[in-house]
């Protein structure tokens, strides 16, 4: 009896913030395929019928997690001074969530349309709205900063597979790209002169530096369609 009790009573206390929570733990901690709703249960020490009541399926957990996640980024990003200041900081809080949370540039490019996107298209599009671009060129202007993030999201799923999960990744991808660089010096220099220069940056360049570059660039062409009238 005393069992039954305390079981129910960890039901009751179930909620679908604290599902989502305890899934974003098995996901950084052992990844996309060890979440199963047999893990979770036994994580948060109930049953599975428990969980289903609050979340239908997988699909559904993986989208209210990622959303989770970005949630606390475009939270954070808001404190911005300034409509650029809060773009760079959406950029560079998603590159830091994808780097912590692999996991999350994989559903970010696997589903385009869930909430997580949304969310980030309405928090850049608010933005890029106060910076007053014209309101012909709004969705152009969004639409570009968001294919770059997202852009951003699938190279960082793809990268994470590359890679052990328990690896110092700072070192196999250094190790990774020293590789890559090896092959592109060996290219025949006539045929490839710029990415035989590139090749010797390759491995030690530096992703959010180049990520936020790219950021910069698109927000500079923002800035010219604001002077010279949007097409």
């Amino acid at each position: 009896m005393t069992a039954k009790i305390r079981a129910e009573r960890r039901t009751d206390a179930l909620s679908k913030a604290r599902i989502v929570e305890a899934a974003i733990e098995i996901l950084d901690k052992n990844g996309e395929d060890a979440l199963t709703f047999r893990a979770l249960a036994a994580h948060l020490e109930t049953g599975s019928g428990a969980i289903y009541w609050h979340v239908a399926d997988k699909d559904y957990l993986l989208a209210a997690a990622t959303d989770h996640i970005v949630a606390r980024v475009m939270a954070d990003a808001a404190r911005g001074s300034s409509p650029r200041d809060v773009i760079r900081a959406m950029a560079n809080g998603l590159f830091d969530a994808i780097d912590g949370h692999p996991w999350v540039g994989g559903q970010l490019s696997r589903n385009p349309w869930q909430y997580a996107v949304l969310r980030l298209m309405e928090g850049i599009g608010s933005q890029v709205q106060a910076l007053g671009v014209p309101e012909r060129a709004q969705f152009n202007v969004v639409t570009a900063l968001l294919s770059f993030m997202l852009g951003l999201a699938g190279q960082y799923a793809a990268g994470a597979r590359l890679f052990p999960r328990d690896a110092d990744r700072a070192e196999v991808r250094k190790a990774h790209l020293g590789a890559v660089a090896a092959k592109w010096m060996e290219l025949d220099p006539a045929e490839h002169p710029f990415v035989r220069q590139v090749a010797k940056v390759l491995p030690e360049h530096d992703d959010r530096e180049q990520f936020l570059a790219g950021i910069d660039l698109i927000l500079a062409g923002m800035e010219s369609i604001q002077k010279l009238g949007a097409p």
